[in-house]
C-alpha cells in the first residue's frame, strides 16, 4: 500500500480518478449518496484486527481471551461481527450492555467495569447474568455483597489495581498512576483482597489492571505485570487467594500519522504473554488465564471520517484555514487532548501537497481544530476530506453541541455497502424534550 495510505484501513486503494477507496467504494460517491460528515468502516479491516489478536495472544500465550472494549465505538453492527469472531467485550455502563443484549451478544462473555457503578447497573449486570465485574472500590465492593445477597447471586469478580506504572502516554488517558480515579490504590491492595476473599456472595476469580491508552512502549505493561503478579504470589500467602485470571487491560497503540507507527500486535503479545509465563514460573505460581481488551486497536484503522471543505480562510504570513462541515461534534478528541491526525484530499489522493493548511471545524469555538498545519494539495471549497484513524472515540464521545446533526455510519467490505446508523434529523434533536 502506498505510503500516504498507511494510516488507511486494509482495503483503501486509489481509482483511476484519483479517488479514494475503502471496500471496494469509491468515497467521493458515498459522500454524495449518504452526505457528510460520513463516518466509513471497513468491514475486512475490523474482522482482520479480531484474528491477529485471538491468534497472536493464542500463539504467545495459549490460555487467553481478547475482549473488545465497547468504549472506543459500539454499535449493533459491530456487536454482531465481533460476536462473529469469537471476543468478548467490555463494558463500562448499563447502556453498554443493553446494545450488546439487544444485538443477541452472550453476555456471559462481557465485562462489566467502571468507577462508580449504581445500584441499579449492579442488579441489571446480575440479572443479564454478566460474566464478570471488575470492582473498582470498597463502595462497590459493599454494594455489590447486598446485592448478591439479595438476589440469591454469587456473581464472579476481578478487582481492578492501580498499579502506579506510568505509560507515557497523555495524561488524560493515563488510568493505572497513582492519582487515578480508577481502581484500588496501592496501599488498599491487600485489604480489598482479604474482604472479597471472605465474602460468600462474592466469587473472586482474579486481578485487573489497565494503565493508559495509546501506548506505544512495552515496558509499562511489564512492570505492571511484575508487581500485580508478585502481589498475588504474596496474598496466596497469606490469604489463600488463587489467581485465576490476570485481566492486563487495553491500551495498545494504532499509528494515527505517517511519522509515528505503532508496534505491531504480535510485538504487544509477545512482551505480556511471555513475560506472565517468565513470572510465575519464577513465583513458582500456576499462571492464569489472560485477558486484554483492546478497543482503539480493533476498531480505530477500520473507521474513516469524510468531509466537505467549506470556507478557506487565508491570513498572510500567519495561517490558511480550511473549514469543514464536522469537527468537534463529531471528533472531540484534538480538542480535548491534542490527539493527532493525517488526512488527503479524497477526490485528488495523488497530486502534489503544495499548501500548508489547518483544517478547523464549523463549531463555534477557537479550539475547534481537527488538524493544525497539515500540507496537503491546494483546498478548495467542495473538495472532499479524509481523516484516517477515526474508528475509536470520535462517534463514541460526539455531541449535539450548536444542535449539530450526528452523521451518517456506512459500513463498506468488497463493493457492498450498509448503512449502520442514519444521519440524525432535526426532529431528533428534540426527542427527549418535554414541553
Amino acid at each position: 500500500m502506498s505510503d500516504i495510505l498507511s494510516s488507511f484501513p486494509v482495503s483503501s486503494e486509489i481509482n483511476d480518478m484519483d479517488h479514494l477507496v475503502i471496500g471496494g467504494s469509491d468515497v467521493i460517491e458515498l459522500a454524495v449518496n449518504f452526505g457528510t460528515p460520513l463516518y466509513i468502516y471497513d468491514e475486512t479491516t475490523l474482522r482482520q484486527q479480531c484474528t491477529e489478536f485471538r491468534t497472536e495472544f493464542a500463539r504467545h500465550y495459549p490460555d487467553s481471551e481478547v475482549i473488545y472494549a465497547a468504549k472506543a465505538f459500539l454499535n449493533p453492527a459491530l456487536v454482531r461481527i465481533l460476536k462473529d469472531e469469537g471476543l468478548g467485550l467490555d463494558c463500562v455502563s448499563a447502556g453498554e450492555i443493553s446494545i450488546a443484549r439487544e444485538a443477541g451478544f452472550p453476555l456471559h462473555r462481557a465485562f462489566f467495569h467502571g468507577n462508580n457503578k449504581s445500584v441499579e447497573e449492579l442488579k441489571l449486570a446480575l440479572k443479564w447474568q454478566v460474566g464478570r465485574i471488575v470492582v473498582d472500590n470498597f463502595h462497590e465492593m459493599d454494594m455489590l455483597k447486598q446485592i448478591a445477597a439479595a438476589e440469591g447471586a454469587r456473581p464472579d469478580i476481578l478487582l481492578r489495581l492501580s498499579p502506579a506504572v506510568d505509560p507515557h502516554t497523555h495524561k488524560y488517558i493515563s488510568t493505572g498512576i497513582i492519582d487515578s480515579k480508577f481502581g484500588f490504590t496501592l496501599s488498599d491492595w491487600e485489604e480489598a483482597v482479604a474482604q472479597a476473599s471472605a465474602a460468600p456472595q462474592l466469587n473472586l476469580l482474579g486481578l485487573h489492571f489497565h494503565i493508559g491508552s495509546l501506548i506505544h512502549e512495552t515496558e509499562p505493561y511489564v512492570l505492571a505485570i511484575d508487581k500485580v503478579l508478585e502481589f498475588a504470589a504474596e496474598m496466596q500467602q497469606k490469604h489463600n487467594f488463587v489467581l485465576k485470571e490476570l485481566n492486563t487491560g487495553g491500551g495498545f497503540a494504532i499509528q494515527y500519522t505517517r511519522d509515528l507507527p505503532a508496534p505491531p500486535i504480535a510485538t504487544y503479545a509477545e512482551v505480556i504473554g511471555g513475560r506472565i509465563t517468565q513470572k510465575a514460573r519464577e513465583l513458582g505460581m500456576l499462571a492464569p488465564r489472560l485477558i486484554v481488551e483492546p478497543g482503539r486497536s480493533i476498531v480505530g484503522r477500520a473507521g474513516v471520517a469524510i468531509y466537505e471543505i467549506g470556507a478557506i480562510k487565508e491570513i498572510p504570513d500567519v495561517r490558511c484555514y480550511a473549514s469543514v462541515d464536522g469537527g468537534m461534534g463529531d471528533n472531540i478528541r484534538p480538542a480535548l487532548y491534542e490527539a493527532s491526525y493525517e488526512a488527503v484530499l479524497a477526490n485528488r489522493v495523488t497530486e502534489e501537497p503544495s499548501t500548508k493548511v489547518t483544517i478547523a471545524g464549523k463549531f463555534c469555538e477557537s479550539g475547534d481544530i481537527l488538524i493544525k498545519d497539515i500540507t496537503l494539495p491546494t483546498p478548495a471549497p467542495g473538495d472532499i476530506i479524509a481523516l484516517p484513524g477515526s474508528g475509536a472515540y470520535c462517534l463514541a464521545m460526539s455531541s449535539n453541541y450548536n444542535a449539530s446533526l450526528r452523521p451518517a455510519v456506512v459500513m463498506v467490505r468488497e463493493g457492498e455497502i450498509r448503512l449502520i446508523r442514519r444521519r440524525e434529523t432535526f426532529a431528533d434533536l428534540t426527542r427527549c424534550d418535554v414541553a
